[in-house]
């Protein structure tokens, strides 16, 4: 008697008829990058106030390959003045197989900007600290959370413009 569980049927269960999901790297670039600097230079004795906006895309490109882009938009403010505005589109290219249509979206929009978060948030740290201020860490951002809320704000679209729920 053998123990576990096989993917030849055994026990019941016949795990080789599907694969997980497998999402993998295949590159990742700037695609964008903006960075104007008018409060430069400037005496800032109070702390500015930091507006970030979070903006996420995917787009197929082959059979199994993805483009996600990752925009940061990040402002900052002293005394009602502007000290600098940031803009990155960071994209990388995934590759995604043996995912069904349902799983895809969700897989490419919180997994994939997951992944590309780091160096995103690494880029913005570098150009602001390069424009002659302390280096702006972006908080870590919760991708799920902000997956739902979008999809919460599509579904209300969709059944509060007729006014009839959609099928």
């Amino acid at each position: 008697m053998s123990g576990g569980i096989s993917g030849n049927g055994e026990n019941g269960l016949d795990m080789g008829a599907a694969q997980p999901p497998h999402l993998q790297v295949v590159g990742q670039y700037v695609k964008d990058l903006s960075f104007e600097n008018p409060g430069m230079p400037g005496n800032f004795a109070n702390r500015p106030q930091i507006d970030l906006s979070v903006d996420l895309q995917a787009r197929q490109m082959d059979a199994e390959v993805y483009e996600v882009e990752l925009k940061l938009r990040v402002s900052a403010n002293s005394e009602g003045k502007p000290i600098f505005l940031l803009e990155l589109l960071y994209a990388g290219l995934f590759q995604l197989s043996n995912a069904p249509e349902e799983i895809r979206q969700p897989i490419l929009l919180i997994e994939g900007p997951h992944i590309l978060f780091p160096f995103a948030r690494r880029i913005v740290a570098d150009v602001v600290r390069d424009g002659g201020m302390p280096p702006l860490l972006v908080e870590p951002i919760d991708f799920a959370a902000l997956y739902r809320a979008r999809a919460g704000e599509m579904q209300q679209v969709r059944t509060g413009s007729a006014g009839v729920p959609s099928a």
